[in-house]
């Protein structure tokens, strides 16, 4: 049985998230929190690694201490799954959190505190390939159908967490805010020299062998390996295990393999079309 969709402010979410809206918008952060902020399948689960590694300086006892989604949790499923609200807000600061919430619907204490926020953006097409396998496994999203349709349902905005283009934007934006702005793209090309960007911007002076030490095991193959970092404990009833693993590839142009001339050609005229009058640019192809 596939999960369904239900808006909140004209977003679609899980309904299980729509049910939970209330906890999630009234979430009390803290000064120190730290947010991490994505569309789904853009390097979240990449970003919440190098996060903790960096806040724990690169400890490796401490940075197994659990599964990823639990020592970075993720305000939007807290109720759930473990960590619960009540877990999250009784430990001790600073905490790192994990949101897809598009940057009008991140609740407003965030922004009262004045919170650093890490945004990660990756170029939309191998976004719509990675979300449609992911969306194979996802319990609680509707079927994706075929990869077709899924294109057709991403450029309108159909899919979990809305809009792709209004979620890159929307952060892109928000000049005024104490948000770092990362792509995936540069994480792939230069992981130590956006290790580096990321401490200095959460404040942390770390030596170079630490810095180095937390790029070589924040890298894809030795997430992949690591049972506390690669999802695969995830909870079977939001994620199936069976239908997929949860770090696929994490490469850059894999939708080359999938899309065809004529996808290829209605989605980049699609894609000019809504990022006209942007200033949003990304490393590689979209």
């Amino acid at each position: 049985m596939s999960g369904r969709y239900e808006l909140i402010h004209g977003v679609p979410v899980a309904a299980e998230i729509q049910r939970d809206w209330p906890q999630i918008e009234n979430f009390q952060a803290r000064p120190d929190d730290i947010l991490i902020s994505t569309y789904p399948k853009s390097g979240t689960t990449w970003m919440q690694e190098i996060v903790d590694q960096i806040m724990n300086n690169a400890d490796e006892v401490i940075c197994r201490r659990g599964p990823l989604f639990v020592r970075v949790p993720f305000i939007e499923l807290m109720g759930v799954m473990k960590p619960s609200m009540e877990e999250v807000n009784a430990r001790p600061s600073p905490r790192a959190i994990k949101t897809h919430l598009p940057i009008q619907l991140v609740p407003s204490s965030f922004w009262e505190h004045n919170c650093k926020v890490i945004y990660v953006a990756r170029n939309a097409r191998d976004t719509i390939t990675s979300y449609f396998h992911f969306d194979h496994m996802a319990v609680i999203h509707p079927d994706p159908g075929t990869f077709e349709e899924y294109i057709e349902r991403f450029m309108v905005g159909n899919v979990a967490w809305g809009s792709w283009y209004d979620h890159v934007k929307g952060y892109w934006d928000e000049k005024s805010k104490p948000i770092l702005y990362v792509f995936y793209e540069d994480l792939k090309k230069d992981l130590l020299g956006e290790v580096r960007k990321v401490a200095k911007f959460l404040e942390k002076d770390l030596a170079e062998d630490v810095l180095k030490k937390i790029a070589h095991s924040s890298s894809f193959e030795q997430m992949k390996n690591n049972p506390m970092a690669n999802n695969a404990d995830f909870p079977a009833y939001v994620l199936d295990p069976t239908l997929g693993r949860f770090m696929r590839k994490g490469t850059v142009g894999d939708w080359k393999t999938h899309f065809t001339p004529e996808q290829s050609k209605r989605f980049e005229e699609n894609y000019h079309e809504q990022m006209s009058g942007s200033t949003l640019k990304f490393p590689t192809l979209n």
